[in-house]
C-alpha cells in the first residue's frame, strides 16, 4: 500500500509537469506546422510499374487516408484506457488491438493511426493520419487539462510546446526509430527525473469520471 498524503490532485500534476521539464530541453525551431483540427479525407494514388505487356496496361492502386480527428471528447480518463507496462493506451478509430500490439512488443513496431498513448492525465499523444507531420512519425502532442468536468486542450500540435518552455517532440525524438517517439526506460529517451511511485501518484490522481458513471 502506498503511504497517505494529503497533497491535493492538482498540486501533485503540476509538481510533476514541473519535475518533467528537467528532463528535456527548450524547445527548437518548430518541426512541422500542422493543422490542427484535422484535415479532410484524403486520396494517394500511387503508380505500380509492371512488366512490359502487348494486354496489360500499367495499374494504379489508389489508397484512402482516413483523417484521425481531435477533440476534448477524445480524451478519457486513464482508468478508461489499456494499461500496458505503466502508460496507457486507447485508439480513436476503434483499431485498439493493433495499438495494443505494438505496445506490447518488446521489440517495438510502428503504431497505427488513431493510437492514443498517455503517461500522464495531463499529457498525451495522438497517432494521426499518414502524411500529418513526417518529421515526428505522424505524432501530435497535446497539454491537457483533466478536471472532473472532461479535458480541456490547452496546447495541440506537431509542434506543442509545453506551458514551462519544453518541447514535446525533441524529447521523444530520442527514442530509437523501432519504438516510434515513444520513450520508456530502455527506449533511448533521457529519463524521467521522478520515481515510479510519484508517476503511479500522478496517474491515480486522473480527475475525470469514468465512462461507466
Amino acid at each position: 500500500m502506498r503511504p497517505h498524503t494529503s497533497v491535493g490532485p492538482a498540486v501533485v500534476m503540476f509538481a510533476v509537469a514541473a519535475l518533467l521539464l528537467l528532463g528535456c530541453g527548450d524547445a527548437g525551431d518548430d518541426p512541422v506546422g500542422a493543422d490542427p483540427a484535422g484535415a479532410a479525407p484524403s486520396t494517394t494514388t500511387a503508380s505500380t510499374t509492371t512488366a512490359p505487356s502487348t494486354t496489360t496496361p500499367p495499374s494504379t492502386t489508389t489508397v484512402e487516408i482516413v483523417p484521425v480527428r481531435v477533440d476534448e471528447s477524445s480524451f478519457v480518463s486513464l482508468a478508461d484506457m489499456t494499461a500496458v507496462r505503466g502508460f496507457f493506451v486507447d485508439n480513436l478509430l476503434g483499431d485498439l488491438d493493433s495499438t495494443i500490439a505494438v505496445a506490447e512488443n518488446p521489440e517495438g513496431g510502428i503504431y497505427p493511426a488513431g493510437s492514443v498513448v498517455q503517461l500522464f492525465p495531463g499529457e498525451a499523444m495522438v497517432k494521426r493520419e499518414a502524411g500529418f507531420s513526417p518529421v515526428t512519425n505522424d505524432w501530435e502532442f497535446f497539454e491537457l487539462v483533466p478536471s472532473a468536468e472532461g479535458t480541456a486542450i490547452r496546447v495541440r500540435g506537431a509542434d506543442a510546446v509545453n506551458q514551462f518552455g519544453g518541447s514535446c517532440a525533441e524529447c521523444h525524438a530520442m527514442a530509437e526509430p523501432r519504438f516510434d517517439f515513444i520513450c520508456e526506460e530502455t527506449n533511448g529517451c533521457e529519463p524521467l527525473p521522478i520515481s515510479r511511485d510519484l508517476i503511479e501518484l500522478a496517474q491515480q490522481t486522473d480527475p475525470r469520471p469514468r465512462l461507466a458513471d
